[in-house]
């Protein structure tokens, strides 16, 4: 080798990676052109060795903060050992998996999945082989009531029941069997019962609609009607799950337990893809072998990654700083003086900054605060949304408020 000859490669720009993202890659995201390269914590750094403060939280993903060395650990002391089987032969991890989510959830029966979408499906399929085999709902009359603004994931079968003309226009024909009803309209959910309803599948909190919250009673009322009618309440707690809004899952705010509790995102730590239906026997007793399964769905390295983020999650006591700085956020949020602003909503550390049409759409804001240092989402035009990982510390809270403060109440953007 040449004694000048450097053995370092050279790192591409942001510009050129952006650039390669663009010709090669399918254009279905339209990302903010920041490229990140490290995480930790509630930090990330780009290419160019930027700092920002993360509030998205890879959408809820990462809610222990980026690179969590516990979770790390877990997934480097498995990797060397066994990463996958499939489900023809049984892991050691699956077993520990399944006790010890049973034992913080309460939950009877669990099928592990992957993706969000995935166990969205999967819950689906189960609730629907239930109202026939057990409720005896006619052979494929089977019906599921959603709610219009929805978002349970990108499959077909999800994309049928959206009300978002961007995630369905010319993806169809789609399945039947689903109902749209206004989300928070209990009056507008009864009507649409049937003797073929099966079920209802719906987020606590509507986190892609721009964390919509239900009016008060609404979930309790819900859950009367369900029980009275022999209807399965299926809860999609992917966002809203598992510390995000202050408490385990977002049901408990409500004073309700759901028939079927969806989970996924957080559950890794942002490690790996994994989901779990979480459910009893009734309902997830009707799947027999061959009937549904997943060759990734248990597998040993999820296991023993979603096992490892449990414990981060409970045992550093993330849920109770999720409770305690959500509010204070939320707090130092409202107090921002601007006439951009239409209204601060959130639970725990699932908020959102509702702007005035007249501001200019949320996307220049967001762009605004990626300059000052932070990096959030804009959704449905109008709405910023706010989420970071459940570690954040009241000064970072206070770092991040003085640039929304200088973004929102200031002409700095």
């Amino acid at each position: 080798m040449n004694a000048h000859t450097s053995t370092t490669a050279t790192i591409p720009s942001a510009d050129s990676l952006i650039a390669t993202e663009q010709a090669l890659g399918a254009h279905n995201y339209k990302p903010i052109d920041v490229v990140l390269t490290k995480g930790e914590g509630v930090w990330v750094w780009d290419t160019d060795g930027t700092k920002y403060l993360d509030c998205l939280s890879a959408y809820s993903a990462v809610n222990q903060g980026h690179c969590h060395p516990r979770i790390l650990e877990a997934m480097v002391s498995q990797a060397q050992r066994l990463t996958l089987t499939s489900r023809a032969f049984r892991n050691d991890q699956l077993a520990p998996f399944y006790e010890e989510l049973a034992a913080l959830t309460g939950s009877h029966k669990i099928l592990p999945m992957n993706s969000g979408a995935e166990a969205v499906e999967s819950a689906i399929k189960a609730v629907r082989k239930w109202g026939y085999e057990v409720r005896g709902v006619p052979e494929n009359q089977a019906e599921i009531i959603v709610c219009s603004n929805n978002f349970h994931g990108r499959t077909i079968g999800v994309v049928g029941f959206s009300t978002d003309p961007t995630a369905r226009t010319n993806f169809g024909p789609f399945a039947p069997g689903f109902k749209v009803v206004p989300f928070g309209d209990l009056t507008a959910f009864e009507d649409a019962v049937t003797p073929n309803t099966v079920g209802f599948l719906v987020e606590p909190i509507q986190g892609e609609a721009g964390v919509i919250i239900p009016p008060q009673g609404y979930f309790p009322a819900v859950r009367k009607l369900c029980t009275d009618h022999g209807i399965t309440l299926i809860l999609d707690e992917i966002q809203t799950g598992l510390g995000r809004t202050g408490k385990l899952l977002a049901e408990s705010h409500e004073g309700i337990e759901a028939d079927v509790t969806l989970i996924g995102k957080a559950l890794s730590g942002g490690f790996y893809p994994v989901s779990a239906v979480l459910s009893n026997t009734e309902v997830l007793g009707v799947l027999q072998p061959g009937q549904h399964g997943s060759t990734f769905g248990g597998n040993p390295l999820a296991c023993a990654i979603a096992r490892a983020a449990l414990k981060a999650l409970v045992e550093e006591g993330m849920i109770e700083n999720s409770a305690k700085m959500g509010a204070y956020f939320m707090e130092r949020l409202r107090a921002i003086r601007s006439n951009k602003v239409r209204e601060v909503r959130g639970r725990g550390l699932m908020l959102a900054v509702e702007l005035h049409p007249e501001a200019g759409g949320a996307r220049r804001y967001c762009e605004a605060l990626r300059r000052k240092g932070v990096l959030a989402k804009d959704t449905h035009e109008t709405t910023i949304r706010i989420a970071p990982p459940l570690v954040i510390t009241e000064d970072q809270v206070d770092w991040a408020i003085e640039r929304f403060e200088a973004v929102l109440g200031g002409m700095e953007i």
